[in-house]
C-alpha cells in the first residue's frame, strides 16, 4: 500500500510538472557577482566602431565568476557610455554552466546590469540526474533562482535511480 501511495505521489509531481505552463527552479543557491570581470575567448572578433558593437564567433566561451556561457556566436552590446557591457546576445549551441547545473538552449540574452539571463528555444536544464525542459527559461544569476515557461516537462530521479 505504501509503495502505491509513494508511486502515485511521484507520478503526481512528475505529471504536474509536465502540465504546468510555468515552474520555478532553484539553481542550488549559485550566484554570480555581476560586477566581476567578464572574460571572453573566441576564434574571431569583429568590431563596428560606429555602433560600438562587438561580435565574437567560433567556440565562444564567456566567464564571469562561477558562470560559464558557451555559444557559436555572441554579440556584445555596450551601455550608453560605451565603457560598460550591458548585454550579451548568444546564439548557436548555447550552454550555461554553474558548479551544479547545466542549461542548454538555442539562444541567450544576458542582461549584465540586471543579472537576468533569458534562454530560449528547446531549453534543457539538468541538475544531477534530474532534467527539466521548456520553451524558455529566465535565470536571475544574482540570487540563483529561475523560472521556466512554455510547455514544461520534468524528469525527477528518486533515490538510487
Amino acid at each position: 500500500m505504501f509503495k502505491q501511495i509513494a508511486f502515485c505521489a511521484s507520478l503526481y509531481f512528475v505529471t504536474s510538472g509536465i502540465a504546468a505552463a510555468q515552474t520555478n527552479v532553484n539553481l542550488g543557491g549559485i550566484t554570480v557577482d555581476t560586477s566581476a570581470a567578464i572574460e571572453v575567448t573566441a576564434d574571431s572578433l569583429s568590431v563596428d566602431q560606429e555602433t560600438g558593437e562587438a561580435v565574437f564567433e567560433g567556440g565562444v566561451v564567456i566567464l564571469q565568476g562561477d558562470l560559464r556561457l558557451t555559444a557559436s556566436r555572441v554579440e556584445i552590446v555596450y551601455g550608453t557610455s560605451n565603457s560598460q557591457i550591458s548585454r550579451l546576445l548568444a546564439s548557436g549551441g548555447v550552454t550555461f554552466v554553474t558548479a551544479e547545473e547545466a542549461a542548454e538552449a538555442e539562444q541567450a540574452d544576458y542582461d549584465v546590469t540586471s543579472g537576468l539571463l533569458l534562454l530560449t528555444g528547446e531549453v534543457l536544464l539538468t541538475q544531477g540526474a534530474s532534467a527539466i525542459s521548456a520553451e524558455q527559461m529566465t535565470i536571475n544569476v544574482t540570487d540563483g533562482t529561475a523560472t521556466m515557461d512554455g510547455r514544461v516537462r520534468t524528469l525527477l530521479q528518486q533515490g538510487d535511480n
